[in-house]
């Protein structure tokens, strides 16, 4: 039951305690707030409130706050202000407040970027906002391609961005005589190679398909491949068409201790095109921690970890090769730490807004660069494919051509067919 408030109260604290005792179910129904207050002061100049005694005083409290529904300390501050100065008001000042300088729309575009990326890090997040406007001359970003790091990541705990975001085996030593023991000095220069497979799951003891990622460790040039089988038969191929979608000349190759690299096969490839190889040392399980890194960020992330048909195999490499390598060194910013030196003489890495670049940006950006690229590519040609399209742009069409590729892989799996 609810009753409107009136100018009147009952005629004693007898009364008052008893009316509290019956009330459970009736609620005080307010026009307004300065109404509320009114009656405030009414009834505290009606029970003389600041000349009875404690006790008394608590019931004319609780008969208050179960009339207006405010809590207690609300009611003491009421009470407090009506004592300074006879009556209570409602306060006319407001709080500071900043003044908001990324609107929804800016949430949006952030939006849509960790979507099409799938959501990198700030720094990676920062220099494609930059870049979409500097660039690609987006002019909706102009706003946004000034937000701090750390506000990007403010900006990822609010309502509207989380309503609408999308969100190993251990291997075996191999004693083998291909391939020298020792990590490659790339002296700053491209050309530098690291290599690693990456299994997509078992499912009723039959492998699912393999992902080779390659990735230069000076300028993270990556280039990903999917074969059936881990074999001569498939690996030597894939090898030379990997290599062969670099655009400039291959100096190392530098795996882990699988046989599937180092084999005489690949060693025989290798050889043919003028290219040395390495592979990683015994207790040094940082050698190959660049690809292992990428692995999980780029393939993981992208693919995912559930079991895939070899089937599937071809089409996932015709996606490799047609949309994600592009995005990969085009379109999606790698981070290259700075390094200093500290008193002690020990070598810290720290990675700065200025250290992350794409790529083909960072393959540019190399004194006299021009001269590793092969003898039938120039900047001029790389530079249409790097600038055809804004980063959004390319990364809004790779995802559509990867969700029908699941969903392609998905009508396969469920109609349980199966090519060999």
């Amino acid at each position: 039951m609810q009753i409107i408030m009136k100018n009147s109260h009952p005629f004693s604290i007898s009364q008052l305690k008893e009316f509290l005792k019956v009330s459970k179910n009736i609620q005080f129904k307010g026009v307004d707030r300065k109404e509320k207050y009114n009656w405030i002061s009414q009834i505290l100049i009606g029970f003389n409130y600041f000349r009875i005694r404690k006790k008394e005083k608590t019931i004319v409290k609780e008969y208050i706050m179960k009339m207006t529904g405010l809590s207690d300390s609300q009611i003491t501050r009421l009470i407090n202000k009506h004592k300074k100065h006879g009556k209570i008001f409602i306060s006319s000042s407001k709080r500071n407040k900043f003044p908001q300088k990324y609107t929804s729309h800016d949430i949006d575009l952030l939006i849509e970027t960790d979507n099409n990326h799938e959501r990198l890090s700030g720094r990676s997040t920062k220099e494609i906002l930059g870049r979409e406007f500097n660039i690609f001359n987006r002019l909706e970003y102009e706003n946004i391609k000034k937000i701090s790091v750390s506000h990007i990541y403010n900006l990822r705990e609010t309502r509207r961005y989380k309503s609408n975001i999308l969100t190993f085996k251990k291997t075996n030593p191999v004693n083998s005589n291909i391939g020298e023991r020792k990590r490659p000095n790339n002296q700053g220069i491209p050309g530098y190679l690291r290599i690693d497979t990456v299994h997509q799951g078992d499912k009723d003891y039959e492998k699912g398909v393999y992902h080779i990622n390659v990735i230069d460790e000076v300028v993270q040039w990556e280039i990903v491949a999917c074969v059936e089988k881990i074999s001569e038969q498939y690996l030597t191929p894939i090898l030379e068409d990997l290599i062969s979608q670099f655009p400039y000349k291959i100096i190392n190759f530098h795996s882990d201790n699988g046989s599937e690299y180092i084999n005489k096969i690949v060693s025989k490839l290798l050889n043919k095109l003028l290219i040395s190889q390495t592979k990683s040392r015994p207790r040094r399980t940082n050698d190959n921690a660049l690809v292992e890194g990428k692995n999980g960020s780029v393939i993981r992330k992208h693919m995912g970890r559930n079991y895939i048909s070899k089937s599937n195999a071809q089409r996932i490499n015709c996606f490799y090769k047609e949309y994600f390598n592009t995005y990969l060194n085009y379109h999606r910013p790698c981070g290259f730490p700075s390094e200093k030196i500290d008193k002690r003489g020990k070598i810290k890495k720290q990675y700065l807004q200025k250290d992350y670049q794409t790529p083909y940006e960072k393959l540019k950006s190399l004194e006299n660069t021009s001269q590793f690229l092969k003898k039938d590519i120039s900047f001029e040609m790389l530079d249409k494919i790097a600038y055809a399209e804004s980063d959004n742009e390319f990364a809004r069409k790779m995802k559509k051509v990867k969700v029908k590729l699941f969903s392609s892989i998905s009508k396969s799996a469920n109609n349980g067919i199966k090519k060999y």
